[in-house]
């Protein structure tokens, strides 16, 4: 998962970020509606956490702008302007949630989570391809009846591959999912390392993940 951060309080953004690391989740930080926009103008993500009181304007004027487009990315609204008149504004507005500031770190990420899953194409608790059985709520995914040990990107990238199952991924794209802007000193070859550690995984079973040259990966199964 990648989602923006619109937010120009330094060191809360860099809290959230270091806590949505250590999930899973890389976390891209705008610290102006104009960054906002030089963000999302290069990058795709699954959910935004957007400000209210920004330096260059109101983070509801940027969400405005994004519903008039048609844009339905999930929008998280997280601010210290926690009065009933504000939330009903922001939710009326296209915002998918709102949380107060101060707020726990756990229960941002759990907010984003269920964002996501409500954004989803697929609403199924576990995903079967094969032997292998995948649980999109944590991450978790069982093999031929033995639970996978996946570090945290691998489960990432494994999440991506399945969400997009039938589907050939470039690296470049896989290679957004893992990795944010602060990480600019990681190659994109470092997906090949992730993807051979996943097939090590895989070997024995039915499960393969197929590369084709110059296009990307696709993950599927012997039937």
């Amino acid at each position: 998962m990648r989602v923006l951060m619109v937010e120009d309080a330094e060191d809360l953004a860099e809290g959230v970020i270091a806590h949505l690391a250590r999930a899973g989740i890389v976390c891209d930080l705008a610290p102006s509606l104009e960054d906002a926009r030089d963000c999302r103008a290069v990058q795709r993500y699954d959910a935004i956490i957007l400000d209210i009181n920004l330096p260059d304007g109101s983070g509801l004027s940027f969400l405005r702008s994004m519903r008039a487009a048609a844009d339905r990315t999930p929008v998280l609204m997280m601010t210290a302007l926690t009065s009933v008149d504000d939330r009903i504004e922001a939710l009326d507005q296209g915002a998918d949630d709102y949380l107060g500031k101060p707020f726990d770190q756990r229960e941002l990420e759990a907010r984003l989570r269920a964002l996501v899953r409500r954004e989803a194409d697929s609403k199924e608790e576990q995903i079967t391809l094969g032997m292998l059985h995948y649980a999109p709520k944590d991450r978790s995914a069982v093999l031929n009846g033995r639970r996978l040990d996946l570090t945290r990107r691998e489960a990432a990238l494994l999440d991506m591959l399945i969400r997009h199952r039938g589907q050939y991924l470039s690296k470049a794209r896989l290679y957004d999912s893992l990795y944010g802007f602060e990480d600019a000193d990681v190659g994109v070859n470092a997906i090949e390392l992730y993807i051979a550690r996943l097939r090590k995984k895989f070997a024995g079973s039915d499960v393969s993940i197929v590369t084709s040259r110059g296009i990307g990966y696709r993950i599927g199964f012997d039937d």
